[in-house]
This record gives C-alpha cells, structure tokens and sequence, in this order.
C-alpha cells in the first residue's frame, strides 16, 4: 500500500514548534540585553514564557507519540543519543567557566602583570571554608544522585511503583535543600560578583550550576508527576531516563567545581 509503514522510524509531521522556540529565544535574549542596559524586564519575560509554553506543548506531543506507539526501540535508541550530545554540549558549556577559572588562579593578574604575576584570591577576598556549608551541599547533592538511581533501579529492574515514587520524592527533596543552602551561602558572601576576577568566576561557575540544579529538580518533579499516572514502564522510561542522566551530570559538575573552587582555589 502507498501510505502503509514498512519501517521502525516515527516520521514527524510538520509542527510550528522549532519555529516558536527559535522566536521566544531571541525575544527572550534581545529582552535580556535591553534589560541590562536600563530597559524594563518585559520583552525578556515575553519571551521566558513563550519559550515555557514551547517546551510544555513540545514535549506534552512527544509523550503523546510514545502513547500512541511511535517511540519503537529504535526511536528510543535516537531520542537517547539526542540527549547524550544535549548533555555534551553542556559539558562544553561548563568547561568556558572551569578555564576562566583555572587560568586565573594559575596565572593571576597583577599591578606588575605579565611581567609578575599577582597573587590568588585577590587580596582582600576571604573564601568560603570547604568542610562546611559546601561539603554537606555536596554530601546533599550526593544522596539526592543516590536516589534518583534507587527510584531508576525499582523501574527498571523490579517495577515498583512505590520504591519508584519514594526515590523521586527524596531526590526532589534533597535538590530543592542544596537550592535553599546554596542560596544561603550566597548571602553570606564576603564578596561580590563585580569588581574581582575570583567573585565573577566564582558566581557564574556555582550560579549557572545552582540554575541547573533548579531545572533538574524541575525535571525530577515533572517525572515523579508521570510517576504518578503511570507513564513509565520498565521498557519504556525515556524521560525519566533523561533526567537520571541529567541529574547525575550535575552531580559531577559539582564534585569538580567543589574540588577545584572550593578546595584547590581558595
């Protein structure tokens, strides 16, 4: 027959989102730049929610296609790898905020800079001690990893719905606690983002870091909701997968950022 399926591939039908998500990004960040050269937050905040509506409609029709059968072992095997390079791609991302950083502290400058070099921290920067507030966050961090993995480890080798939902609950809620620490030691900072190369380097790394540990727990929150209406089986779990993966490549993004600012660069 003409139009009957001989294949294992899901051809997608034309769909308007790739478009809306490309328009809400750049009214999201033209909104951004205006924002930080004096103009009101609007236009970014416009933009914020469209990119928020595209990501709900988006995935709401790839759960759908799974529903309906679309997502064959082959499908699972691509949507698996799309998420492998996505999560590549976020290791590129970091390792601009771990260079600025290395290169800094090796290197630092100085009045009599290149000639010699200064001195790091920067005089005048009193660090944060490491065996306190940010060990029990990575310790934190860790168990939340650890349930996660138990929650992974229910589905997919016992299918137990229970063991499932408990794990995603304490992992959620470990997530949203090094959230809330993070932002307390944020406040406790005897030094600022602007005016020292150490305070900037400090608060992108951590920051864009603690930003993904907000969209993690999200991600985490969203899957336990699922969890709930039965949508993950031990065969097919994609998204929950996709957030173990996710979740654990913030937990390592922080083991390095603990070891290298916390403990080598103070």
């Amino acid at each position: 027959m003409a139009h009957s399926k001989d294949h294992d591939y899901h051809i997608l039908t034309p769909s308007i989102w790739p478009l809306l998500g490309a328009v809400g990004g750049f009214v999201m960040l033209f909104g951004a730049v205006l924002f930080f050269h004096g103009s009101g937050p609007w236009m970014m905040l416009i933009g914020m929610a469209l990119v928020i509506y595209v990501m709900f409609g988006w995935w709401s029709e790839t759960v759908a296609e799974n529903f309906a059968g679309d997502h064959t072992p082959v499908v699972r095997i691509g949507l698996r790898y799309g998420f492998i390079l996505f999560i590549m791609s976020e290791v590129m991302f970091f390792s601009a905020w771990f260079w600025t950083f290395f290169k800094h502290a090796m290197y630092p400058m100085g009045p009599e800079y290149p000639m010699v070099d200064g001195i790091w921290p920067p005089a005048g920067i009193e660090t944060f001690d490491p065996w306190h507030l940010p060990l029990i966050n990575t310790l934190i961090l860790l168990c939340s990893g650890a349930a996660a993995t138990w929650a992974h480890h229910a589905l997919v080798h016992e299918n137990n719905r229970n063991d499932l939902k408990w794990g995603l609950i304490i992992a959620i809620a470990l997530g949203a606690l090094f959230t809330v620490f993070q932002i307390y030691e944020y406040s406790h900072a005897a030094f600022g983002f602007a005016g020292n190369i150490y305070g900037a380097s400090f608060f992108m790394a951590t920051g864009f870091h603690g930003a993904h540990v907000v969209i993690g727990t999200i991600f985490l929150f969203i899957c336990l909701m699922r969890a709930l209406r039965g949508h993950f089986t031990p065969e097919s779990h994609i998204g929950f997968e996709a957030a173990a993966w996710y979740w654990h490549f913030v937990d390592v993004v922080w083991l390095f950022l603990f070891a290298a600012v916390y403990i080598w660069g103070q």
